[in-house]
């Protein structure tokens, strides 16, 4: 069972006005029976000792009781006994005297004629004008359906989150089974080239496995801490693909920062293609102090994310495309579903590629001042 109860002032109370005296007394009662009776839901009238002054059609109907059965008996004696619930009558009696609501009040029983029911009840005092007779209004709504299909929603939730356990662990072990193979395939060739493609490939297969490693930690539909991931992601793939085989260290600096699953993935993707393009040729010749620099900043709505290296980057020094190749590819696409560009910048100390995300919105420069430039938008 569950119940809301609240003190609730007069102003929430229903008044009713008392018959004028020239209106019989059976007109009355029969005026307030007509309107009881348009009510669509079950309901009781009670009086202070909680028995049933009258009740509506509908209460009839629903619990297939006869007026003998139901007219000036305690409520509590209804039917088999099913009404019959200490804290439900303690709650109903201190209406009255407390000026109280009852509302959201849950019992589930099995019912006469109906079967296992839950029933959603709600009960306050009506107030008389011109008299100091007080009654209490009792609702009764079966909400059985309701309690059933919300149960078969949380059990098709229940079922969806095993499966998607159930797949994750799949993928999972097929990354594991590919990079494998990959690595397996690498070694056994003989042409330079196709090695290197392959190995290639297996790091990239690793990444996406780190990846899902990382999200699968979340709670669905959750926003992605982008500190822990970013930090967590380039420690595995420091450990994958530098570990004690070379001399390049790789950092992370990451400001606060959230984002969905999906953007989340495309982020991972991005600085994983960036960081196996360093590696690839910012070091040709394995230098003692390499550094590759993984940077998030963020100045919400606008954000930028960077890969940094200080290796032989470009001697001429301009701001440029990456070189064409599928790293370069992937960052562009991933970018564009960012809603982001990519910029390049190639020095002889190095290369830093910003992805940046930038909506600015356009502002009237303020008169106060002919020197001030005010400010300027522009949209990405």
């Amino acid at each position: 069972m569950q119940k809301s109860n609240r003190l609730a002032s007069p102003a929430d109370m229903p008044v009713m006005a008392s018959s004028r005296p020239s209106a019989s007394s059976a007109d009355g009662h029969g005026l307030a029976q007509a309107i009881v009776d348009t009510i669509r839901e079950p309901l009781l009238v009670l009086d202070k000792d909680l028995r049933v002054v009258t009740a509506n059609r509908s209460f009839y109907l629903t619990f297939k009781m006869h007026r003998q059965d139901v007219q000036d008996r305690p409520f509590y004696q209804l039917g088999e006994g099913e009404w019959n619930i200490p804290e439900l009558r303690l709650l109903l009696k201190n209406i009255a005297p407390q000026q109280a609501v009852m509302e959201a009040y849950e019992v589930e029983r099995d019912f006469a004629g109906l079967g296992r029911r839950v029933m959603l009840l709600n009960a306050r005092k009506v107030f008389y004008l011109e008299s100091a007779h007080d009654t209490i209004l009792l609702a009764i709504e079966d909400i059985t359906e309701r309690r059933a299909m919300e149960r078969e929603v949380n059990d098709f939730l229940h079922q969806k989150d095993i499966l998607l356990q159930e797949m994750r662990h799949r993928v999972a072990n097929s990354l594991q089974i590919i990079a494998s193979i990959l690595l397996i395939k690498a070694r056994a060739v003989r042409s330079e080239e196709t090695r290197l493609h392959l190995q290639d490939a297996h790091k990239r297969v690793m990444s996406v496995a780190a990846m899902q490693k990382q999200l699968h930690a979340a709670e669905p539909g959750a926003m992605i801490e982008l500190g822990p991931y970013l930090t967590r992601l380039c420690e595995t793939l420091a450990s994958s693909m530098i570990g004690n085989r070379r001399p390049v260290s790789l950092k992370v600096h990451v400001e606060d920062g959230t984002a969905t699953s999906s953007q989340a993935v495309s982020i991972g993707l991005i600085v994983t293609e960036l960081v196996i393009n360093a590696l690839k040729h910012a070091f040709p010749d394995d230098r003692a102090d390499g550094t590759i620099t993984v940077t998030y900043q963020l100045a919400e709505p606008n954000w930028r994310l960077s890969v940094s290296d200080n290796g032989i980057g470009r001697p001429e020094g301009n701001l440029d495309k990456l070189v064409p190749g599928l790293g370069t590819t992937i960052v562009e696409a991933l970018a564009r579903q960012l809603e982001a560009h990519v910029d390049a910048l190639m020095t002889p100390f190095g290369t830093t590629v910003s992805v940046t995300r930038a909506k600015f919105v356009s502002r009237p420069a303020a008169p106060t001042s002919a020197t001030d430039p005010g400010l300027c938008g522009a949209r990405d």
